[in-house]
């Protein structure tokens, strides 16, 4: 069970970061909102777990960040919105950030960094430069590098995140998007994840993609 109220600060010691350490407006109705939509129903997989899970990376990649309490903030942000049968969840959600942070007291410029991440996460495809998008991006897909237990975990509660899809169009759809990933040069542009996680996570998505794609039986 996520410990909520650690979340609470976790927020709390990001969001002053960024204001200078000031008091006003209160961190705790935002953080309470936010939760509130990582905890809604229709999530199984994108929840208030993935996002603790998502910021404790960000906390273990921080040291390649330019700014990593942005990519904290990012990490908040990245699936605030979330409806499965939607295809604009990242905007929506990059949206929801351009208008919260600065009534939170986030200057122009941070605030536009953090939607300027969660937007990048409908690629996760960073820059060579981009020091924080890569460490959101590799955060956000560490999971694609779990032991096989949790990696099956994880592609069941996508599958319920996506009950109403068909299966054969869920097993179109789940493969297109495991080989778009697979297809990119790098899936983790961090040291740390090309070396811990990159071999692990290209064989559980060709394992999974084998399971998606049935092969013809032979005559």
């Amino acid at each position: 069970m996520t410990d909520l109220d650690a979340l609470r600060e976790s927020w709390r010691r990001t969001l002053l970061a960024v204001r200078g350490g000031a008091e006003r407006p209160d961190p705790a109705p935002y953080a309470d909102d936010l939760l509130r939509r990582w905890s809604e129903p229709q999530r199984r997989y994108h929840t208030v777990e993935h996002l603790a899970a998502v910021l404790d990376r960000v906390d273990v990649l921080e040291e390649y960040a330019d700014d990593p309490d942005a990519v904290r903030l990012a990490a908040w942000f990245h699936d605030a919105v979330y409806l499965p049968e939607r295809s604009e969840n990242e905007e929506r959600s990059a949206r929801l950030a351009e208008r919260a942070l600065p009534e939170a007291g986030v200057p122009e410029e941070r605030t536009a960094e953090v939607a300027r991440l969660v937007r990048l996460t409908v690629t996760h495809d960073p820059a060579d430069d981009d020091r924080n998008g890569q460490v959101l991006c590799d955060a956000d897909l560490a999971i694609l590098a779990s032991p096989p237990s949790a990696y099956a975990a994880y592609t069941a509660a996508v599958r319920e995140e996506y009950h109403f899809v068909p299966n054969a169009a869920f097993r179109e759809g789940r493969a297109a998007v495991l080989r778009q990933l697979r297809d990119l040069p790098r899936l983790f542009r961090t040291p740390h994840g090309r070396e811990k996680w990159e071999a692990t996570a290209r064989y559980n998505m060709r394992s999974e993609l084998d399971l998606l794609t049935p092969r013809p039986l032979p005559e």
